[in-house]
Protein backbone atom coordinates (compact mmCIF):
# COMPACT_ATOMS: atom_id res chain seq x y z
CA UNK A 1 0.00 0.00 0.00
CA UNK A 2 1.35 3.42 -0.96
CA UNK A 3 1.92 6.12 1.64
CA UNK A 4 -0.59 8.40 -0.12
CA UNK A 5 -3.38 5.84 0.19
CA UNK A 6 -2.39 5.02 3.78
CA UNK A 7 -2.58 8.73 4.64
CA UNK A 8 -6.13 8.92 3.32
CA UNK A 9 -7.08 5.85 5.35
CA UNK A 10 -5.61 7.41 8.51
CA UNK A 11 -7.66 10.54 7.93
CA UNK A 12 -10.87 8.56 7.48
CA UNK A 13 -10.05 6.43 10.53
CA UNK A 14 -9.71 9.53 12.72
CA UNK A 15 -13.14 10.77 11.68
CA UNK A 16 -14.78 7.37 12.17
CA UNK A 17 -13.18 6.79 15.60
CA UNK A 18 -14.21 10.21 16.87
CA UNK A 19 -17.74 9.75 15.59
CA UNK A 20 -18.14 6.29 17.13
CA UNK A 21 -16.59 7.24 20.47
CA UNK A 22 -18.32 10.65 20.67
CA UNK A 23 -15.13 12.62 21.26
CA UNK A 24 -13.72 15.79 19.73
CA UNK A 25 -12.48 14.95 16.23
CA UNK A 26 -9.60 17.39 16.58
CA UNK A 27 -8.10 15.49 19.50
CA UNK A 28 -8.23 12.20 17.59
CA UNK A 29 -6.91 13.89 14.43
CA UNK A 30 -3.80 15.21 16.21
CA UNK A 31 -3.20 11.82 17.81
CA UNK A 32 -3.45 10.21 14.39
CA UNK A 33 -1.12 12.88 13.07
CA UNK A 34 1.50 11.93 15.67
CA UNK A 35 1.37 8.37 14.38
CA UNK A 36 1.25 9.45 10.74
CA UNK A 37 4.35 11.66 10.70
CA UNK A 38 6.40 8.75 12.06
CA UNK A 39 5.04 6.32 9.50
CA UNK A 40 5.62 8.76 6.65
CA UNK A 41 9.13 9.83 7.67
CA UNK A 42 8.03 13.35 8.59
CA UNK A 43 8.63 15.26 11.83
CA UNK A 44 6.45 16.72 14.54
CA UNK A 45 7.28 20.12 13.06
CA UNK A 46 5.50 19.08 9.86
CA UNK A 47 2.37 18.31 11.88
CA UNK A 48 2.56 21.46 13.99
CA UNK A 49 3.15 23.65 10.94
CA UNK A 50 -0.12 22.29 9.55
CA UNK A 51 -2.00 24.02 12.37
CA UNK A 52 -3.18 27.05 10.45
CA UNK A 53 -2.46 30.24 12.37
CA UNK A 54 -4.55 32.09 9.80
CA UNK A 55 -7.58 29.87 10.39
CA UNK A 56 -7.09 30.12 14.17
CA UNK A 57 -6.90 33.92 14.01
CA UNK A 58 -9.97 34.12 11.78
CA UNK A 59 -12.08 31.79 13.92
CA UNK A 60 -11.14 33.34 17.27
CA UNK A 61 -11.34 36.93 16.02
CA UNK A 62 -14.72 36.60 14.33
CA UNK A 63 -16.32 34.49 17.05
CA UNK A 64 -15.02 36.91 19.72
CA UNK A 65 -16.56 39.88 17.90
CA UNK A 66 -19.91 38.14 17.50
CA UNK A 67 -19.80 36.90 21.10
CA UNK A 68 -19.48 40.56 22.14
CA UNK A 69 -22.36 41.57 19.84
CA UNK A 70 -24.45 38.70 21.16
CA UNK A 71 -23.64 39.68 24.77
CA UNK A 72 -25.32 43.07 24.19
CA UNK A 73 -28.41 41.32 22.84
CA UNK A 74 -27.99 43.08 19.48
CA UNK A 75 -27.71 39.95 17.35
CA UNK A 76 -30.79 38.34 18.90
CA UNK A 77 -32.80 41.55 18.50
CA UNK A 78 -31.64 41.94 14.90
CA UNK A 79 -32.74 38.38 14.16
CA UNK A 80 -36.12 39.05 15.79
CA UNK A 81 -36.56 42.17 13.67
CA UNK A 82 -35.70 40.21 10.52
CA UNK A 83 -38.31 37.60 11.43
CA UNK A 84 -40.80 40.33 12.31
CA UNK A 85 -40.23 42.06 8.96
CA UNK A 86 -41.49 38.98 7.11
CA UNK A 87 -44.87 39.28 8.79
CA UNK A 88 -44.60 35.68 10.08
CA UNK A 89 -44.23 34.44 6.50
CA UNK A 90 -41.40 32.12 7.44
CA UNK A 91 -40.93 30.88 3.88
CA UNK A 92 -39.41 34.29 3.12
CA UNK A 93 -36.52 33.79 5.54
CA UNK A 94 -34.49 31.24 3.53
CA UNK A 95 -34.88 33.50 0.48
CA UNK A 96 -33.86 36.54 2.54
CA UNK A 97 -30.79 34.82 3.98
CA UNK A 98 -29.70 33.58 0.52
CA UNK A 99 -30.10 37.06 -0.97
CA UNK A 100 -28.31 38.64 1.99
CA UNK A 101 -25.31 36.37 1.38
CA UNK A 102 -25.40 37.07 -2.36
CA UNK A 103 -25.58 40.85 -1.96
CA UNK A 104 -23.03 41.19 0.86
CA UNK A 105 -20.47 39.19 -1.12
CA UNK A 106 -21.45 40.44 -4.56
CA UNK A 107 -21.34 44.20 -4.03
CA UNK A 108 -17.56 44.08 -3.79
CA UNK A 109 -16.17 42.43 -0.65
CA UNK A 110 -16.30 38.84 -1.91
CA UNK A 111 -16.87 35.67 0.09
CA UNK A 112 -14.49 36.10 3.02
CA UNK A 113 -16.04 39.25 4.58
CA UNK A 114 -19.53 37.86 3.99
CA UNK A 115 -18.54 34.69 5.86
CA UNK A 116 -17.92 36.82 8.92
CA UNK A 117 -21.57 37.88 8.97
CA UNK A 118 -23.87 35.33 7.35
CA UNK A 119 -23.37 32.16 9.47
CA UNK A 120 -23.85 34.00 12.79
CA UNK A 121 -26.90 35.88 11.53
CA UNK A 122 -28.42 32.78 9.91
CA UNK A 123 -28.00 30.60 13.01
CA UNK A 124 -29.42 33.25 15.34
CA UNK A 125 -32.39 33.88 13.03
CA UNK A 126 -33.08 30.15 12.65
CA UNK A 127 -33.18 29.64 16.41
CA UNK A 128 -35.71 32.46 16.81
CA UNK A 129 -38.02 31.30 14.05
CA UNK A 130 -37.74 27.52 14.49
CA UNK A 131 -35.78 26.49 11.40
CA UNK A 132 -32.85 24.12 11.64
CA UNK A 133 -29.87 26.47 12.18
CA UNK A 134 -27.55 24.32 10.05
CA UNK A 135 -30.01 24.50 7.16
CA UNK A 136 -30.30 28.28 7.23
CA UNK A 137 -26.53 28.73 7.63
CA UNK A 138 -25.90 26.54 4.57
CA UNK A 139 -28.48 28.47 2.55
CA UNK A 140 -26.83 31.76 3.51
CA UNK A 141 -23.39 30.50 2.59
CA UNK A 142 -24.54 29.25 -0.78
CA UNK A 143 -25.94 32.72 -1.39
CA UNK A 144 -22.53 34.28 -0.83
CA UNK A 145 -20.87 31.50 -2.84
CA UNK A 146 -22.96 32.64 -5.81
CA UNK A 147 -22.51 36.35 -5.12
CA UNK A 148 -18.73 36.11 -4.91
CA UNK A 149 -18.65 35.68 -8.71
CA UNK A 150 -19.98 39.11 -9.67
CA UNK A 151 -17.53 41.14 -11.73
CA UNK A 152 -16.45 43.49 -8.91
CA UNK A 153 -15.16 41.05 -6.27
CA UNK A 154 -11.58 40.00 -5.46
CA UNK A 155 -12.45 36.58 -6.85
CA UNK A 156 -13.39 38.19 -10.16
CA UNK A 157 -10.09 40.07 -10.34
CA UNK A 158 -8.07 36.89 -9.85
CA UNK A 159 -10.13 34.76 -12.23
CA UNK A 160 -10.28 37.47 -14.90
CA UNK A 161 -6.50 37.86 -14.82
CA UNK A 162 -5.93 34.10 -14.96
CA UNK A 163 -8.42 33.67 -17.81
CA UNK A 164 -6.93 36.60 -19.73
CA UNK A 165 -3.49 35.01 -19.50
CA UNK A 166 -4.99 32.02 -21.29
CA UNK A 167 -6.56 34.27 -23.94
CA UNK A 168 -10.14 34.51 -22.68
CA UNK A 169 -11.95 37.71 -21.71
CA UNK A 170 -15.28 38.52 -20.05
CA UNK A 171 -15.70 35.09 -18.44
CA UNK A 172 -17.20 36.29 -15.15
CA UNK A 173 -20.84 36.59 -16.34
CA UNK A 174 -20.71 32.96 -17.46
CA UNK A 175 -19.14 31.78 -14.20
CA UNK A 176 -21.72 33.79 -12.22
CA UNK A 177 -24.64 32.21 -14.08
CA UNK A 178 -23.23 28.69 -13.75
CA UNK A 179 -22.36 29.06 -10.07
CA UNK A 180 -25.71 30.64 -9.20
CA UNK A 181 -27.50 27.77 -10.93
CA UNK A 182 -25.61 25.19 -8.87
CA UNK A 183 -26.26 27.00 -5.59
CA UNK A 184 -29.96 27.56 -6.21
CA UNK A 185 -30.55 23.89 -6.99
CA UNK A 186 -28.55 22.77 -3.96
CA UNK A 187 -30.34 25.25 -1.69
CA UNK A 188 -33.66 23.78 -2.79
CA UNK A 189 -32.36 20.26 -2.09
CA UNK A 190 -31.10 21.33 1.35
CA UNK A 191 -34.45 22.95 2.17
CA UNK A 192 -36.25 19.73 1.23
CA UNK A 193 -33.81 17.46 3.08
CA UNK A 194 -34.21 19.45 6.28
CA UNK A 195 -38.00 19.53 5.72
CA UNK A 196 -38.02 23.30 6.00
CA UNK A 197 -41.42 23.32 4.31
CA UNK A 198 -43.00 21.89 7.48
CA UNK A 199 -42.51 25.12 9.41
CA UNK A 200 -45.56 27.31 8.73
CA UNK A 201 -45.30 29.97 11.44
CA UNK A 202 -42.50 31.19 13.75
CA UNK A 203 -42.27 29.33 17.06
CA UNK A 204 -42.70 32.73 18.73
CA UNK A 205 -45.29 35.11 17.34
CA UNK A 206 -43.41 38.40 17.47
CA UNK A 207 -46.47 40.30 16.27
CA UNK A 208 -48.00 39.83 19.71
CA UNK A 209 -45.30 41.96 21.34
CA UNK A 210 -43.68 45.18 20.22
CA UNK A 211 -39.96 44.74 19.76
CA UNK A 212 -37.80 47.28 21.59
CA UNK A 213 -35.48 49.71 19.84
CA UNK A 214 -31.76 49.05 19.79
CA UNK A 215 -29.90 50.45 22.79
CA UNK A 216 -26.79 52.59 22.48
CA UNK A 217 -24.48 49.65 23.23
CA UNK A 218 -26.33 47.42 20.78
CA UNK A 219 -25.98 50.00 18.01
CA UNK A 220 -22.27 50.43 18.78
CA UNK A 221 -21.73 46.66 18.71
CA UNK A 222 -23.52 46.30 15.37
CA UNK A 223 -21.45 49.17 13.94
CA UNK A 224 -18.45 46.98 14.69
CA UNK A 225 -19.38 44.77 11.71
CA UNK A 226 -19.06 47.44 8.98
CA UNK A 227 -15.97 48.79 10.75
CA UNK A 228 -14.38 45.34 10.49
CA UNK A 229 -15.24 45.23 6.78
CA UNK A 230 -13.77 48.71 6.21
CA UNK A 231 -10.53 47.71 7.94
CA UNK A 232 -10.32 44.61 5.80
CA UNK A 233 -11.27 46.08 2.43
CA UNK A 234 -9.87 49.61 2.62
CA UNK A 235 -6.79 48.97 4.74
CA UNK A 236 -6.09 45.35 3.70
CA UNK A 237 -6.06 44.12 7.30
CA UNK A 238 -6.48 40.38 7.87
CA UNK A 239 -10.12 39.70 8.74
CA UNK A 240 -9.25 37.95 12.00
CA UNK A 241 -7.00 40.80 13.10
CA UNK A 242 -9.64 43.35 12.06
CA UNK A 243 -12.18 41.50 14.21
CA UNK A 244 -9.73 41.52 17.16
CA UNK A 245 -9.19 45.26 16.68
CA UNK A 246 -12.91 46.03 16.70
CA UNK A 247 -13.46 43.69 19.67
CA UNK A 248 -10.78 45.57 21.60
CA UNK A 249 -12.48 48.90 20.87
CA UNK A 250 -15.85 47.59 22.02
CA UNK A 251 -14.57 46.22 25.33
CA UNK A 252 -12.40 49.28 25.97
CA UNK A 253 -15.44 51.53 25.57
CA UNK A 254 -17.45 49.34 27.91
CA UNK A 255 -19.90 48.02 25.32
CA UNK A 256 -19.39 44.47 26.63
CA UNK A 257 -17.21 42.52 29.06
CA UNK A 258 -14.27 40.67 27.56
CA UNK A 259 -14.30 37.90 30.19
CA UNK A 260 -17.83 36.82 29.39
CA UNK A 261 -17.17 37.03 25.65
CA UNK A 262 -14.04 34.86 25.93
CA UNK A 263 -15.95 32.26 27.94
CA UNK A 264 -18.59 32.16 25.19
CA UNK A 265 -16.08 31.25 22.47
CA UNK A 266 -16.58 27.73 21.03
CA UNK A 267 -13.09 26.53 21.95
CA UNK A 268 -13.81 22.86 21.31
CA UNK A 269 -14.97 23.70 17.78
CA UNK A 270 -11.90 25.86 17.15
CA UNK A 271 -9.60 23.05 18.33
CA UNK A 272 -11.44 20.57 16.15
CA UNK A 273 -11.13 22.67 12.99
CA UNK A 274 -7.44 23.57 13.29
CA UNK A 275 -6.43 20.07 14.43
CA UNK A 276 -8.24 18.30 11.59
CA UNK A 277 -6.63 20.79 9.22
CA UNK A 278 -3.20 19.81 10.59
CA UNK A 279 -3.84 16.13 9.86
CA UNK A 280 -5.12 16.99 6.39
CA UNK A 281 -1.92 18.93 5.71
CA UNK A 282 0.06 15.77 6.50
CA UNK A 283 -2.18 13.81 4.13
CA UNK A 284 -1.47 16.43 1.48
CA UNK A 285 2.30 16.33 2.11
CA UNK A 286 2.48 12.62 1.33
CA UNK A 287 0.30 12.92 -1.77
CA UNK A 288 -3.13 11.85 -0.57
CA UNK A 289 -4.96 14.71 -2.26
CA UNK A 290 -2.89 14.33 -5.44
CA UNK A 291 -3.80 10.65 -5.46
CA UNK A 292 -7.51 11.51 -5.56
CA UNK A 293 -7.01 14.21 -8.19
CA UNK A 294 -4.87 11.92 -10.36
CA UNK A 295 -7.48 9.18 -10.17
CA UNK A 296 -10.10 11.65 -11.36
CA UNK A 297 -8.03 13.17 -14.18
CA UNK A 298 -7.04 9.73 -15.49
CA UNK A 299 -10.62 9.10 -16.62
CA UNK A 300 -11.16 12.53 -18.19
CA UNK A 301 -12.86 12.56 -21.61
CA UNK A 302 -14.72 15.20 -23.59
CA UNK A 303 -17.96 14.27 -21.81
CA UNK A 304 -16.44 14.02 -18.31
CA UNK A 305 -13.81 16.79 -18.43
CA UNK A 306 -16.08 19.57 -17.11
CA UNK A 307 -17.50 17.71 -14.08
CA UNK A 308 -14.13 16.14 -13.22
CA UNK A 309 -12.43 19.53 -13.42
CA UNK A 310 -14.96 20.85 -10.92
CA UNK A 311 -14.39 17.95 -8.55
CA UNK A 312 -10.61 18.36 -8.81
CA UNK A 313 -10.92 22.06 -7.95
CA UNK A 314 -13.12 21.15 -4.98
CA UNK A 315 -10.61 18.61 -3.67
CA UNK A 316 -7.75 21.08 -4.04
CA UNK A 317 -9.71 23.75 -2.19
CA UNK A 318 -9.92 21.43 0.83
CA UNK A 319 -6.20 21.86 1.43
CA UNK A 320 -5.59 25.29 -0.05
CA UNK A 321 -7.19 28.67 -0.61
CA UNK A 322 -9.46 28.97 -3.63
CA UNK A 323 -8.36 32.59 -4.06
CA UNK A 324 -4.64 32.04 -3.57
CA UNK A 325 -4.14 28.59 -5.10
CA UNK A 326 -7.11 26.96 -6.86
CA UNK A 327 -8.14 29.78 -9.19
CA UNK A 328 -4.67 31.09 -10.14
CA UNK A 329 -3.40 27.53 -10.69
CA UNK A 330 -6.30 25.80 -12.41
CA UNK A 331 -7.86 28.57 -14.51
CA UNK A 332 -4.87 28.87 -16.89
CA UNK A 333 -4.81 25.05 -17.23
CA UNK A 334 -8.30 24.98 -18.73
CA UNK A 335 -7.25 25.99 -22.24
CA UNK A 336 -4.55 23.30 -22.41
CA UNK A 337 -6.85 20.62 -21.03
CA UNK A 338 -9.57 21.58 -23.51
CA UNK A 339 -7.05 21.31 -26.35
CA UNK A 340 -5.77 17.92 -25.16
CA UNK A 341 -9.17 16.38 -24.54
CA UNK A 342 -10.99 17.97 -27.48
CA UNK A 343 -14.67 18.70 -27.81
CA UNK A 344 -14.95 20.77 -24.64
CA UNK A 345 -15.07 24.52 -24.08
CA UNK A 346 -12.26 26.06 -21.98
CA UNK A 347 -14.80 28.53 -20.55
CA UNK A 348 -17.01 25.65 -19.37
CA UNK A 349 -13.95 24.21 -17.64
CA UNK A 350 -13.31 27.59 -16.01
CA UNK A 351 -16.89 27.72 -14.77
CA UNK A 352 -16.44 24.25 -13.27
CA UNK A 353 -13.21 25.31 -11.54
CA UNK A 354 -14.92 28.41 -10.17
CA UNK A 355 -17.85 26.41 -8.82
CA UNK A 356 -15.78 23.51 -7.49
CA UNK A 357 -13.38 25.80 -5.66
CA UNK A 358 -16.34 27.52 -4.00
CA UNK A 359 -18.94 24.90 -3.10
CA UNK A 360 -16.41 22.68 -1.33
CA UNK A 361 -15.90 25.60 1.08
CA UNK A 362 -18.75 24.38 3.28
CA UNK A 363 -16.45 21.56 4.38
CA UNK A 364 -15.66 21.78 8.12
CA UNK A 365 -11.95 21.98 7.21
CA UNK A 366 -12.59 25.12 5.17
CA UNK A 367 -13.48 28.59 6.41
CA UNK A 368 -17.14 28.33 5.42
CA UNK A 369 -17.85 25.11 7.28
CA UNK A 370 -15.63 26.11 10.20
CA UNK A 371 -17.58 29.34 10.74
CA UNK A 372 -20.88 27.45 10.65
CA UNK A 373 -19.53 25.19 13.40
CA UNK A 374 -18.33 28.22 15.32
CA UNK A 375 -21.71 29.95 15.00
CA UNK A 376 -23.48 26.84 16.25
CA UNK A 377 -21.04 26.52 19.13
CA UNK A 378 -21.60 30.13 20.14
CA UNK A 379 -25.40 30.05 19.96
CA UNK A 380 -26.40 26.54 20.99
CA UNK A 381 -26.44 25.54 24.64
CA UNK A 382 -24.57 22.33 25.46
CA UNK A 383 -23.10 21.88 21.98
CA UNK A 384 -21.45 18.63 23.04
CA UNK A 385 -18.61 16.74 21.39
CA UNK A 386 -21.12 14.24 20.09
CA UNK A 387 -23.21 17.00 18.51
CA UNK A 388 -20.10 18.63 17.06
CA UNK A 389 -19.01 15.35 15.52
CA UNK A 390 -22.43 14.86 13.95
CA UNK A 391 -22.44 18.35 12.46
CA UNK A 392 -18.83 17.86 11.31
CA UNK A 393 -19.80 14.71 9.43
CA UNK A 394 -22.94 16.37 8.04
CA UNK A 395 -20.85 19.23 6.67
CA UNK A 396 -18.46 16.72 5.09
CA UNK A 397 -21.42 14.95 3.50
CA UNK A 398 -22.95 18.19 2.25
CA UNK A 399 -19.58 19.28 0.90
CA UNK A 400 -19.18 15.99 -0.95
CA UNK A 401 -22.79 16.19 -2.09
CA UNK A 402 -22.19 19.64 -3.51
CA UNK A 403 -19.39 18.26 -5.69
CA UNK A 404 -21.59 15.38 -6.86
CA UNK A 405 -24.35 17.85 -7.73
CA UNK A 406 -21.82 20.11 -9.44
CA UNK A 407 -20.62 17.15 -11.52
CA UNK A 408 -24.17 16.43 -12.68
CA UNK A 409 -25.19 20.04 -13.39
CA UNK A 410 -21.90 21.04 -15.00
CA UNK A 411 -21.92 17.96 -17.20
CA UNK A 412 -25.45 18.69 -18.40
CA UNK A 413 -25.70 22.47 -18.40
CA UNK A 414 -22.36 24.31 -18.39
CA UNK A 415 -21.56 23.51 -22.01
CA UNK A 416 -24.95 24.71 -23.34
CA UNK A 417 -24.81 27.83 -21.12
CA UNK A 418 -21.38 28.71 -22.53
CA UNK A 419 -22.58 28.06 -26.10
CA UNK A 420 -25.56 30.41 -25.65
CA UNK A 421 -24.06 33.19 -23.53
CA UNK A 422 -20.41 33.21 -24.56
CA UNK A 423 -19.96 31.70 -27.99
CA UNK A 424 -23.47 32.57 -29.18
Amino acid sequence: MGMDLLALLLFLTAIILAFIRHVNIGIVALAMGVIGVRIFGLTDKDLISGISSGMFCTLVGITLLFAIIKQTGALDLLAQKIVDSTGNRVWLLPITIYLAGFVIAGVGPGAVPALAIIPALAVTTALHVGYNPLMLALIGEFGLIAGRMTSITPEAAIITHAAASAGFDNVMPIILVCQTLVTLIYVLIIFLLFKGYKLKTPKTNLKETKLPSFTKNQILSLLGIPLMLILMIAFKINIGLAAFFVSALLVLFGVAKDGEALKALPWSTIIMVVAVGALLSVVNKVGGIKLMSAAISSIMTSSTAVPLMGISAGLLSLVSSALAVVYPTMMPMCADIAAQVGGVSPVALMAAVGSGGSVAGISPMSTGGALILAALGTNLDNFTSSQQAKVFVKLLIFSGGSLVLLAIISGLAFGPIVDILYHG
